[in-house]
């Protein structure tokens, strides 16, 4: 579908199609998330971490699909931007909110009993994250994200495959508030242009262990070398993505700044 290249007299009305049916895949984002929504509520992890690799696997992939198909100019009274971001604060914010929540994963007994914190957590995610979706600056020209893009449903991915204790997952929820609001560049690993030879099979890498690791999550106990090596691929693939956030943050300049400097 992303390759498909229309023919210039296909009639108006199959491209208008066409571009509807893009913005019913983009949709079907939200019923994945409602899908992980109930998997949460019945308990299940797992499920719901698999519904939520779905979801981030049609956000991947409808922007394409939409510019291919042209839907600005075949759907014109349908903002797929408008959609999109519903969609994905349901399933990038308010689903990882609840997870955070339901399976209390910020479980402390200090001022506040554990479920306080874990309420205050995902209360917390879900009111930072609306400046996130409202910030009209939240990418930069070269499509790197400016401050941490509300990713909640990787954040407590991390959380539930490294089995993190109470303590670390607070103190990383409110550091990832405070990163809201500060402009640390965060790399967009569809997107961005920069070591994107290597970006993109880093990314499939990235996906391909977080299934596995997910899929076998469920005994832990019958962990062998494969499953330790596939953790470490996945730790080094994480890194990667740390690494060239880090390198656009402080050792790349922002192209506004290199026009400033070549004025002076």
């Amino acid at each position: 579908m992303a390759k498909i290249n229309l023919h210039p007299n296909i009639d108006r009305d199959v491209k208008k199609g066409v571009a509807w049916a893009v913005h019913a895949f983009t949709t079907c984002g939200i019923v994945l998330g409602f899908l992980a929504l109930v998997a949460v509520l019945k308990n299940d992890p797992v499920a719901a971490f698999m519904w939520l690799g779905l979801a981030l696997f049609v956000d991947g992939v409808d922007g394409t699909l939409a510019r291919k198909a042209r839907v600005l100019e075949y759907t014109p009274n349908v903002d797929g931007r408008t959609l999109d971001n519903v969609i994905d604060f349901f399933t990038y914010v308010a689903v990882p909110a609840l997870m955070v929540y339901w399976f209390n994963m910020t479980p402390l007994d200090f001022i506040f009993s554990g479920q306080t914190w874990s309420l205050i957590s995902a209360a917390s995610i879900m009111a930072v994250s609306c400046y996130t979706f409202a910030n009209v600056g939240m990418k930069s020209d070269d499509y790197y994200f400016v401050g941490f893009p509300a990713i909640w449903n990787v954040v407590v991915l991390y959380f539930f495959i490294l089995q993190t204790g109470p303590l670390t997952n607070l103190i990383t929820v409110a550091a990832l508030c405070v990163l809201t609001f500060i402009p640390v560049k965060f790399v967009h690993p569809l997107r961005v242009t920069d070591w994107r030879p290597v970006t993109i099979p880093m990314t499939v890498l990235w996906a391909a262990m977080s299934l596995s690791l997910i899929i076998q999550a469920k005994d832990r106990s019958d962990w062998g070398l494969v499953e330790d090596v596939q953790l470490w691929v996945w730790v080094a693939a994480s890194l990667y993505f740390f690494f060239i956030s880090i390198w656009r943050t402080f050792f790349k300049k922002d192209v506004a700044e290199d026009a400033a400097g070549g004025t002076t």
